[in-house]
Order: C-alpha cells, then sequence, then structure tokens
C-alpha cells in the first residue's frame, strides 16, 4: 500500500564536475609552482674521506686553495683571486684538453666563496671531471 501516491523517486546523481574543476586546478598549481633547476654544473666525485685515491693514467691538475682563499695551480700562485685570472690560469695550464681530472684540495678553513669560484671556473672552461681531496681520519 502507498501512503504517499504523489511523490516520486528521483534516482541520486553524483555530480563530477566540480571534483574534475579542483583536480584541474591542484594540476595547474603544482605545474606553475615547481621550478626545474639544474644546480650543478659540474660532475662532482667526492672521494670516501677513509679511501685511498685511485692511481689516474693522467697526471692530474691540482688547483690548491690556502685558509686565506688564495689560490695555487700545481704549487704556483695565481696572481689573484679573481674569477677571470682564475679562469685565465685554469685555461693556460688545461690547454685545450678539457677532459682532465682538475683535484681540488682546498683548506679546512678556507672561504666557501673561493672553493665555490673555483669551480665555477673550472666549469666556465669546460672542465667537467673534478675531484675534492680530503685526508684520512687519524
Amino acid at each position: 500500500m502507498n501512503l504517499r501516491p504523489d511523490r516520486r523517486h528521483d534516482d541520486v546523481e553524483i555530480n563530477l564536475t566540480p571534483l574534475i574543476d579542483v583536480v584541474f586546478l591542484l594540476l595547474i598549481f603544482f605545474m606553475v609552482s615547481t621550478t626545474f633547476d639544474r644546480n650543478a654544473r659540474l660532475k662532482v666525485s667526492l672521494p670516501e674521506a677513509s679511501a685511498k685515491m685511485q692511481q689516474q693514467q693522467d697526471t692530474p691538475i691540482v688547483l690548491t686553495i690556502d685558509a686565506k682563499g688564495k689560490y695555487f695551480i700545481n704549487d704556483r700562485q695565481v696572481v689573484n683571486t679573481t674569477l677571470e685570472t682564475l679562469k685565465a690560469a685554469l685555461q693556460k695550464t688545461v690547454g685545450d684538453d678539457t677532459e682532465q681530472m682538475l683535484v681540488l684540495r682546498a683548506d679546512g678553513s678556507t672561504p666557501h666563496q673561493a672553493v665555490v669560484r673555483a669551480m665555477d671556473a673550472a666549469a666556465q672552461i669546460g672542465l667537467t671531471h673534478l675531484s675534492i681531496a680530503t685526508v684520512e681520519p687519524k
């Protein structure tokens, strides 16, 4: 027996349009706010501090930075600490062979800017093989 004959049974529908709109807005937000930044221009292979350095076939170029931030390329002091001077000195030492290994030896109390400048100069002249020298712990 039907007590309410005037009432119809409506089917329940779920409207997915607002849900899809929200998903697309989130997708657009994450695509716009995400930055794809290439942080490193040099391939840096950091040696283990307790491991011994492997023998290289070629003699690497050794760039030493003392505690005051002065540069020495193969034990010869660079005239000053500007980026252009360091690039010119590295380019003179390297020549056309940019496949040479560059070993960066920095004092423990060297200013960070000096190390970054050395890595930047190496990258700008095309040196891609960089190793950072360490010593074994006692």
